[in-house]
């Protein structure tokens, strides 16, 4: 090669190289300079917009039948997001975890209606927004399931707008959660008056009347119209209540056209990111309280203005199918504000992080009254279930899930033979392990978990949520009763992760014991005498599962009659009772049922009552689930059931009530 030539290829080598170099650097300039406008805008306003209990039931989700018009337009407008879920399907945990970014299974908040303290590090996150400068407001609910934080809100208890920012400074930021009522599920209760609410709503929001009522008049459904899934039976009350929350569902959209309306009106919108989402899915039996879609899928719009449009990944307008849960909200909402997040926090921001979510977990824990445990994982086409306690029926009566007409005709044509298999299922033992095809199967009614062609995914997602059992330390393994003795001078989340706790080894026999799988009884024998007091639950549950298959086990259940955990002594006699030892398992669970009880004005503090009404409330789940109708156990439920009813939870009162209408019919 020629001298010249040579220098010819290392001129033109060059040039390229100083044209790539610059054209990065003009990038990395303009990304620079995007960043700093980003810096140097005022901090956006941040509005939560939040419906209860409904599933996606709108038209831009391609619900056919919905009138949802205002909303719609805020869907078209924004950035839809799809693949959106709660991490509970009912309330107060979904709620715990949206406010401490932490999954509530993690604090010990997971069942329904409980007030055990969260860690002591673990701030509500609109405590940071308010530190950096945030006017925080609340409409009226917060519903945290654990111990409040009250100062984290400058205004709450508020109901119509002209309320809202009363003392926000002019040029001050501020974060807001609207929370509305309209789609609760106690709308479809016969005794609601849901025309009181909404009117009492319209006119705090200065609604004309005419107007209002106009709005109300035009909201009907026809009966007819509805499509029911496949897991419903089609019964007039069935029929009725699906109207009944279209219904609803219009009603909430009006409200919420409402506000979104004084937002624009008040000079908010162009400065405000805005995220329309509900608490959970729902809401007629086996959605809401339930981990299927239908329970936790929700719909989740974010509105960007054009001047943060360079805040998010996604265009106005577009539709995304990331995989979000709740337990992301924090992370987002201070990455919104430009605030970095606290090392405790469980989820990703969706806003800025690069690395996303392949997976969205969930939980059911006690459902009021009711004792169940659940766990569910959700990728983009999967969801994996798995029901850690596999011999309790879906169906179990709830006081407040049974006001609706809709269940009691559900209950009425499966006793009567009218069900399909599908609509059967939820009044019979559920499967160890449940896998849904989400594409080809929406109403996860077809289960795949035994089907050879599905084995690879079933591994996949089973060994995903054992994982998230270890990092998380879910507190679902440690019956709620032992979990609130063990927690008397410490809390739940610091309990679980001490060092003498063995949890590997408690998670690990929860699975082997739950299997049901009569070639797993020698290590169920073994554990049976563990020292640790929730291995011994365990075990002894994973007796009652197998029944007759257990009575090698008698001998060493009939001592656990007498642990020092009421729960493994609830547990043992379970098992007994299948084993033929019924006299002395009715005693047991007559002893316990008979323990001191709270009473109107005791306090959680104190923790030797608190516990006992939840081994109470337990006893008598299992003394229903075995039928048991003795003469002195009918005279000591009937006590219980009129018994003084505690401030705190009168889930032993219910599940007292609940079996004086079973055995009285």
């Amino acid at each position: 090669m020629s001298k010249m030539v040579f220098e010819k290829i290392i001129k033109v080598f060059s040039i390229k190289l100083i044209y790539k170099i610059g054209l990065i650097a003009i990038l990395v300039f303009i990304e620079g300079c995007k960043h700093q406008e980003v810096q140097k805008l005022q901090p956006p306003n941040i509005i939560l917009l939040v419906s209860e209990d409904n599933s996606p039931f709108l038209g831009s989700y391609g619900d056919t039948i919905a009138s949802t018009p205002n909303l719609d337009n805020f869907s078209e407008s924004g950035i839809k997001f799809i693949n959106a879920f709660a991490n509970a399907p009912v309330c107060a945990p979904s709620r715990s975890t949206i406010i401490s970014g932490m999954y509530a299974t993690s604090m010990g908040t997971q069942h329904m209606r409980s007030e055990n303290p969260s860690p002591d590090f673990m701030k509500f996150f609109p405590y940071y927004l308010k530190k950096e400068g945030y006017f925080t407001s609340n409409r009226v609910k917060k519903d945290y399931n654990t111990v409040d934080q009250d100062s984290v809100w400058d205004v709450t208890d508020w109901w119509g707008w002209k309320d809202a920012l009363i003392g926000k400074k002019d040029t001050q930021p501020f974060f807001m959660m609207y929370n509305t009522w309209m789609s609760h599920e106690s709308k479809i209760h016969p005794d609601d008056d849901v025309f009181k609410y909404y009117s009492e709503t319209m006119a705090a929001h200065e609604v004309d009347s005419i107007e209002m009522k106009a709005w109300w008049d035009a909201a009907k459904f026809d009966t007819n119209a509805v499509n029911l899934p496949s897991y419903h039976p089609n019964t007039p009350a069935m029929r009725s209540d699906w109207a009944k929350y279209y219904v609803c569902m219009t009603l909430m959209d009006r409200e919420m056209g409402v506000v979104i309306n004084k937002i624009k009106e008040d000079g908010y919108w162009d400065n405000s990111i805005i995220i329309y989402m509900s608490d959970h899915g729902g809401v007629l039996a086996r959605s809401k309280r339930f981990v299927y879609d239908s329970g936790l899928r929700v719909p989740f719009v974010l509105h960007v203005p054009e001047k943060y449009k360079d805040y998010v990944n996604h265009k106005m307008g577009s539709v995304t199918d990331q995989m979000i849960s709740f337990v992301d909200l924090a992370p987002s909402i201070l990455a919104i504000a430009g605030i970095e997040g606290p090392a405790y926090l469980e989820g990703k921001s969706f806003i800025t992080d690069t690395v996303k979510n392949d997976y969205a977990f969930g939980f059911r824990g006690r459902m009021d009254e009711r004792y169940d445990m659940v766990r569910t994982v959700r990728d983009k086409k999967y969801r994996y279930i798995r029901n850690y306690m596999p011999h309790r029926i879906s169906g179990g009566r709830i006081q407040y899930l049974w006001k609706a007409n809709s269940i009691n005709s559900w209950e009425k044509a499966y006793q009567e033979g009218n069900c399909n298999e599908k609509q059967a299922a939820f009044w019979q033992p559920k499967p160890v392990e449940e896998l849904y095809d989400i594409t080809n199967d929406p109403d996860n009614t077809v289960n795949l978990a035994e089907k050879t062609l599905y084995k690879k995914e079933l591994q996949r997602l089973r060994e995903v949520m054992q994982n998230h059992f270890i990092t998380t330390k879910d507190l679902g393994f440690v019956p709620e009763a032992e979990m609130i003795k063990r927690s008397v001078k410490t809390t739940p989340y610091d309990f679980v992760r001490s060092e003498e706790f063995p949890y590997d080894l408690v998670v690990e026999t929860a699975n082997i014991a739950t299997e049901g799988k009569p070639e797993h009884l020698n290590i169920l024998l073994e554990r049976l005498s563990n020292s640790e007091p929730v291995v011994r639950y365990w075990a002894a549950t994973g007796c009652a599962i197998l029944k007759s298959q257990a009575n090698l086990a008698k001998e060493q259940l009939i001592k656990l009659l007498n642990d020092e955990s009421l729960n493994v002594s609830i547990a043992a006699a379970e098992a007994l009772f299948y084993l033929g030892e019924k006299e002395k398992s009715i005693k047991t669970l007559t002893k316990i049922i008979e323990l001191p009880k709270m009473k109107k004005d005791d306090l959680v503090s104190n923790k030797e009552l608190y516990s006992n009404h939840f081994a109470i409330t337990n006893a008598l789940n299992v003394i229903d689930a075995l039928n048991i109708d003795t003469e002195e156990i009918k005279v000591l439920v009937d006590q219980i059931a009129n018994s003084e009813r505690s401030r705190k939870g009168d889930f032993d009162n219910r599940m007292a009530e609940n079996l004086m209408l079973k055995l009285k019919n």
